[in-house]
């Protein structure tokens, strides 16, 4: 998978936990791509166990309940 992939991933968990996403078709420009892609990348994040809402009155998707996603991989780090 490329690595845009999950630095869209990325920049919608980061507009969910601000709920600054807009409606739908803002969300969809402020990501550069398609209402339906947008959805797509909502589904995705939905799969990995994600619940995601969407206000009308604020206009925004948002995370009814704390949680994060880290796309990155980490080193664990051992001591001996």
């Amino acid at each position: 998978m490329p690595k845009y992939y999950f630095d869209r991933l990325e920049q919608l968990n980061g507009l969910i936990k601000r709920k600054s996403t807009g409606a739908p078709g803002e969300l969809a420009k402020k990501m550069n791509v398609s209402e339906r892609t947008a959805f797509e990348y909502i589904e995705i994040l939905k799969s990995l166990g994600a619940e995601i809402r969407y206000s009308r009155s604020r206009r925004s998707y948002y995370y009814p309940i704390d949680g994060t996603f880290d796309f990155q991989f980490r080193k664990s780090v051992t001591v001996q």
